[in-house]
């Protein structure tokens, strides 16, 4: 089974849309969406290792135009949208922590957690309920939104025959791994 869906999400990470969903799930990941990504990005870029810094790019601006609409839903729409998000992934605890490190600390924790795999919806709407500026804030996911998927693809690009056999003798592994980072990641929203 993950054979086959490894070789699907393969070929469409070949397709002439595979671009357009690429955009569409970084952009969803920063404000709503559940899953990274990295589960367009790595496949795109190991089945064309040439485009791998345009990739990066794509990714990136499309996960800081979804940080800001993350930052409106809670500065403006805390309650009606936020809220949903939050107890779904049972994170009222982490939302408040979450504001008052913003107050404490500001940027530095974009910078930090939007390089972790906890998903950076929670940091983008604790951004905006904690009422942190605008225009840091942009600055600071472009940075660590930038680094985050810049760095995979210079890997990627460089050692990218290695790591798709990696990837390919060894899925259920590689899986398993994505699956732990996942979980760990909206787990650790429990301790932040």
């Amino acid at each position: 089974m993950l054979d086959r869906l490894y070789a699907r999400i393969i070929a469409l990470a070949a397709s002439p849309h595979a671009v357009i969903w690429l955009a569409i799930i970084a952009f969803a990941e920063a404000s709503f969406f559940p899953l990274p990504p990295d589960i367009m990005l790595i496949p795109m870029v190991l089945a064309r290792r040439d485009r791998a810094f345009r990739l990066a790019a794509i990714c990136t601006t499309a996960s800081v135009c979804g940080a800001v609409l993350g930052w409106v839903i809670g500065a403006f729409l805390l309650e009606y949208a936020a809220m949903p998000i939050v107890r779904l992934y049972h994170a009222e605890h982490t939302l408040l922590s979450l504001q008052e490190r913003f107050r404490e600390w500001g940027i530095w924790i974009i910078l930090i957690k939007g390089l972790t795999p906890i998903p950076f919806k929670f940091v983008t709407i604790a951004s905006g309920a904690a009422h942190l500026s605008l225009l840091p804030f942009l600055a600071a996911c472009v940075i660590t939104r930038g680094v985050r998927f810049f760095l995979l693809a210079v890997l990627l690009r460089r050692f990218g025959a290695p790591i798709q056999n990696f990837i390919e003798n060894r899925l259920p592994v590689v899986a398993a791994m994505f699956a732990v980072a996942l979980v760990g990641g909206i787990l650790a929203l429990k301790y932040i």
